[in-house]
């Protein structure tokens, strides 16, 4: 069977990332793009890069354009994707790769993006540790689904296989990650621009301000949870909220994450206690991957990969669990994770349309 897919928002990195891995995936078809100024022209004069989807044009995006196809990905800014899926049939797969269906907590919301709040959908980040399985089981049959966003999700997958091992502590996390500015989105932005990003690390959002925080903290408290996979149940309601110190630097790499996070360790845990939490986490993940003993990744091994790579290592002057993980931050960060939550939700086989491999050099 053949997915009739439309994807909102395709002018922009996310939504042109949507539509690279969708023109290779073997059951879908996309057969609408929308965009909001660039509406009316062809979509290869927006995307150049997307030479096999040249005969589409950018439509204008209504809930009567992306109505009556199987499967939408929404790539929108926050606040706009809810506007637009409220009105979306029940049975079409919806899936939103911007911020307006993440969080479960209505006050994050207000207090981190502000306006209207719509409710949260069913997470995107299948390899998530969760009470007694993954978010993957979640998402089989799901019909809303929330993309990640692209820090959180890299964090999130970083971090919660040793708090749901109970070998770190969930208090006093701190990361710091290198990114891409394509994160930002394609819209200008002074501080993204070439002049002053070359040459130049440029760190934003500090002191607790970063929009994602909220996300990693409830992805974490999940990771704690004991009990069914269930992110709405009283175990994971009642689990304590992760504290974290969130720094993220804008590097002059167009896109990738590398990101570096530690937690204490909990005393008397060994250093064997705490790579096989990681490996039992991960051992038959597809697109998560614990490296070897001393080994580390680099945004280069990444690129254009749904493939999430993991380093790990125990400081034990400092009494802390460090790790160091890359991904694309426009692939695993966003579009990949939105297929590949979709693959699973249609009850098809999750890695198609996707690649672990990077490009290099």
């Amino acid at each position: 069977m053949v997915f009739s897919v439309a994807v909102a928002g395709a002018s922009g990195y996310a939504g042109g990332e949507l539509l690279r891995l969708l023109a290779g995936h073997p059951e879908f078809e996309v057969r609408t793009v929308t965009a909001h100024s660039n509406a009316g022209q062809r979509l290869i004069d927006v995307q150049p890069s997307l030479r096999s989807l040249a005969h589409l044009t950018l439509v204008d995006t209504t809930p009567q354009n992306l109505s009556g196809h199987d499967v939408v990905f929404v790539a929108l800014p926050h606040g706009k994707s809810g506007e637009i899926t409220a009105h979306l049939p029940a049975e079409t797969l919806v899936v939103d790769c911007g911020a307006d269906h993440r969080l479960v907590n209505s006050d994050d919301w207000a207090a981190f993006y502000g306006g209207d709040y719509f409710g949260a959908w069913t997470y995107g980040v299948p390899e998530l540790p969760i009470g007694a399985g993954k978010q993957r089981d979640r998402l089989v049959g799901a019909r809303r689904i929330a993309a990640p966003g692209c820090n959180a999700s890299t964090v999130a997958l970083a971090l919660a296989p040793g708090i749901h091992a109970g070998v770190i502590e969930a208090q006093d996390l701190v990361a710091v990650l290198a990114v891409g500015p394509s994160g930002a989105g394609k819209s200008l932005k002074l501080p993204n621009l070439a002049a002053e990003i070359l040459g130049s690390a440029n760190p934003y959002a500090v002191g607790g301000t970063h929009r994602h925080i909220p996300e990693i903290v409830q992805s974490l408290r999940w990771a704690a949870a004991a009990g069914p996979a269930d992110p709405t149940s009283a175990a994971c309601a009642s689990s304590p909220d992760a504290t974290i110190s969130f720094t993220p630097v804008i590097v002059p790499m167009s896109r990738g994450i590398l990101a570096t996070a530690t937690a204490r360790l909990v005393p008397g845990t060994s250093a064997a206690a705490v790579r096989a939490a990681w490996e039992d986490a991960y051992a038959d993940e597809p697109f998560v991957h614990l490296l070897p003993d001393g080994h580390f990744p680099r945004t280069a091994d990444v690129l254009g990969a749904n493939t999430a790579l993991i380093g790990l290592a125990v400081d034990e002057a400092a009494g802390r669990v460090v790790t160091i993980t890359a991904i694309d931050n426009l692939v695993k960060g966003t579009a990949g994770a939105a297929i590949q939550s979709a693959n699973i939700a249609l009850g098809l086989t999750e890695t198609l349309g996707l690649t672990m491999n990077g490009v290099a050099p």
